[in-house]
Order: structure tokens, then sequence, then C-alpha cells
């Protein structure tokens, strides 16, 4: 009798030291969002990001994304200034953003494709990471013909696929009910612990910053916080994760 094999991930990809120094945010053109960011995100850690509204969150992640340019300062990876998108660094935002026309598994190959990865590699990671998310049965089906939260699981398989470095994240599960944006805190977790990858998680729920950060940045405060039990959702309740948050929602 045989067997198959279950998929065997990659290796891990080494993270990368994301950072910027007196930087002001904004539009070429445009004006500039209020006060600089100075901060360092760590090889490996899990940031989150959270501000009131307006405060320049999506446009810090397509800074560091190398979208847009800082106006002043200096952004770099690894002690390299950013200067524009690389293959290393990844953007997921709230809407899935996913080509409509193709199938879920050739949205998760698209970034190998773009690369000129061989067919038959993109194809066994396509396979791994669907498999990954839960989505194996569902690689022929098109973008139109799954659920918001299974969208969201292509769309992460799609970022992690090309084995970024760094992956940016722009309130990717804002748009899901309770119950489904619990599970994808949890799926994202599980996935990320095997990959390695610097991550900038921007949301607007205190909640979900507390879960998921190792710290979190209180943008236009200047303060990056300490979370004392990261990714333990048995602990919200825990005197200092407690206190936490109610320092976090008085400054929002």
């Amino acid at each position: 009798m045989s067997t198959t094999a279950p998929p065997v991930a990659p290796p891990a990809q080494a993270g990368t030291e994301l950072a910027l120094e007196d930087v002001r945010l904004g539009h070429p053109g445009g004006a500039a969002l209020p006060g600089t960011v100075t901060l360092r995100i760590a090889p490996g850690e899990l940031l989150t990001v959270v501000g009131p509204s307006g405060c320049g969150k999506s446009t810090l992640l397509r800074t560091l994304a190398g979208l847009l340019p800082a106006l002043d300062g200096r952004v770099t990876q690894g002690g390299e200034p950013v200067t524009r998108p690389a293959s290393d660094r990844a953007l997921v935002f709230q809407h899935d953003a996913l080509l409509p026309w193709r199938s879920v598994r050739a949205n998760v190959e698209l970034p190998l494709a773009i690369r000129r990865v061989p067919r038959a590699e993109r194809r066994r990671s396509a396979a791994d990471w669907l498999e990954r998310v839960g989505l194996a049965e569902h690689a022929h089906k098109l973008p139109h013909q799954l659920s918001g939260g299974q969208r969201q699981r292509v769309q992460l398989a799609r970022a992690l696929a090309g084995r970024p470095r760094a992956v940016l994240m722009d309130e990717p599960f804002g748009a899901l009910d309770a119950r489904t944006r619990a599970e994808m805190q949890d799926l994202l977790v599980d996935i990320l612990s095997g990959t390695g990858a610097t991550v900038v998680f921007v949301t607007h729920d205190v909640d979900e910053a507390l879960h998921l950060g190792d710290r979190v940045a209180l943008l236009g405060s200047g303060r990056v916080l300490d979370v004392p039990h990261p990714r333990r959702r048995d602990a919200q309740h825990a005197p200092g994760t407690a206190e936490l948050r109610r320092g976090i929602l008085e400054f929002l």
C-alpha cells in the first residue's frame, strides 16, 4: 500500500530589520503628516500599529514597502535604503486584491511567476500553501466563488508563497465578522511561526493588536509598548494586559 507524504514546508526565511529614522510621512506634492517617526522593527518581530484615524498608518506601511518615498528622514531594510518595492517585502491589504480572472492556485503562484520560478516548482509551492491555509480543495475556483475569509486565506498564501523577509499587513481582517477574524488571527500566528518573517500589522482593533503583537506602536505618540503575553488569548484579562489595553484606549 502506497502512502502520500504530506507537503514539506520550505525552510524558514530569515527575517529582516526594518527601520525609520526621523521619517516624515506623506504623499509627494501633498501635505506632510504631523511629526516624524523613528522606529526599529527587529528581525522576526511582529509589531502591531494602532493610532487615530488619519495619523498615517497606511502611509507608514506603503513607505516601508517602497511604494511611497519618505518626505524626509531615512527608511532602511537590513541597513540598506528602501527606495522601491522588492520581492522580499510583501504587502497584504484589507481588501484581498486577488485577480478575479485567475484561479485560486494561479493567484497564489503569481509572485513566483513574476520571478520566473519554473512552473513545476510554482505548482508545488502553491499546493503546499493552499494546504496550509486549508483551501487545497478550492485550488481550481475563482475568487468570486469564495467567502471573504477564504479570499483572505488566499491572499495570505499568495503573500507568503514568495518567502518574503518582511510582511506588511494593512488591517487585513478588518472586513471580516468576529468569528472569522479570530480564526484568521489564529491561522496567521500558526503560519508565521515557521516563516521567520518580520511582520508589521496595522489595525484599528486594540484587542487584535494586543493578541498578535510582540510590541504595539502608538503612531503619533512616539511610543512603542511591550506586550506582556503576545498571542495568548487566555492572557486577555491578565493585569498587565488589561492595564496596557486601558492605556492604549486612552491614547486613542
